[in-house]
């Protein structure tokens, strides 16, 4: 797959293997981030490794 630097939200949809209400509930809620571009909506490729790693971190607190 190729590595872009912004991504819109259907594409992030795909990466995270998420529905579009929970990536905008994620948005709002600040645990991911975007940009705007005009009127498009963009995700960076840093905000979805960001939020990655915020969940990988939510999960191992859970497991101890």
């Amino acid at each position: 797959m190729e590595t872009k630097a912004l991504y819109r939200v259907s594409e992030a949809m795909r990466l995270l293997s998420m529905s579009r209400t929970v990536i905008y509930e994620q948005l709002r809620s600040g645990r991911l981030r975007s940009v705007h571009q005009g009127r498009a909506r963009l995700i960076p490729a840093s905000a979805i490794t960001d939020y990655v790693a915020l969940l990988e971190r939510e999960s191992l607190g859970r497991a101890a």
